[in-house]
């Protein structure tokens, strides 16, 4: 089947803030769909064309936060971060935008990663430890938006636990805390579809859990 035409004149600006954005895209005479988005109407990934689709960079990157301390089992980090548009603190990976000089860095994905995992938790990538991309981007709810995230495995050996911090929270960031789940608990998660409290989680939080608990992370 022939693809919609959408393009940069049949794209309308509905809705235009600082951080969100919606359009209306217009792909074919009295037919419209919309787009909510953080891009500008330059950088639409409707607007792109398949090659530039195909090697885009993501907006975000979420991290899979393994932790390893000498002799004992791995756990995998997660944090409550309070989610405005639900009005809950829910269970989820660290996770934030790509800074755009984090575009310039031989690999922005990692770099985002590094740093948003010490700004959340304190801890610090170091030449020990492993970093690497899990899938380079993932489409949030492409129904109704073009957010996009990579995940990012980070596989980490502190010397301790003491470390770990959520000071670094920046803007409307809200946290309340970790938690550090073996793999018997993340599977309990993923077989409830909740958390230890009865609360619903993200998908990407799902998929960080599934990718711990397949041993993924590990090969």
């Amino acid at each position: 089947m022939e693809k919609p035409n959408i393009t940069k004149e049949t794209t309308e600006t509905l809705l235009e803030t600082k951080f969100l954005k919606v359009f209306d895209l217009q792909y074919a005479p009295e037919k419209h769909y919309f787009d909510a988005t953080r891009r500008s109407k330059e950088d639409l990934v409707a607007l792109q064309s398949d090659e530039d689709c195909r090697t885009m960079l993501p907006d975000a990157v979420t991290c899979i936060v393994v932790v390893q301390e000498a002799g004992e089992e791995a756990k995998l980090l997660l944090t409550y971060e309070f989610r405005y548009p639900t009005g809950q603190f829910l269970l989820s990976p660290p996770a934030g935008l790509i800074d755009p000089q984090d575009k310039e860095k031989a690999q922005p994905l990692l770099e985002t990663a590094a740093r948003e995992i010490h700004e959340e938790t304190g801890l610090t990538v170091q030449e020990t430890d492993r970093l690497h991309v899990v899938n380079p981007c993932l489409f949030s709810s492409p129904g109704m938006t073009d957010e996009s995230n990579a995940l990012v495995c980070a596989v980490l050996h502190p010397e301790d636990l003491s470390q770990l911090t959520q000071a670094g929270a920046v803007g409307s960031e809200c946290f309340d805390g970790f938690v550090m789940l073996s793999k018997s608990e993340a599977q309990e998660i993923l077989r409830q579809g909740r958390d230890a409290h009865g609360m619903f989680y993200s998908v990407y939080t799902w998929a960080a859990l599934l990718y711990f608990v397949s041993g993924l992370w590990d090969e």
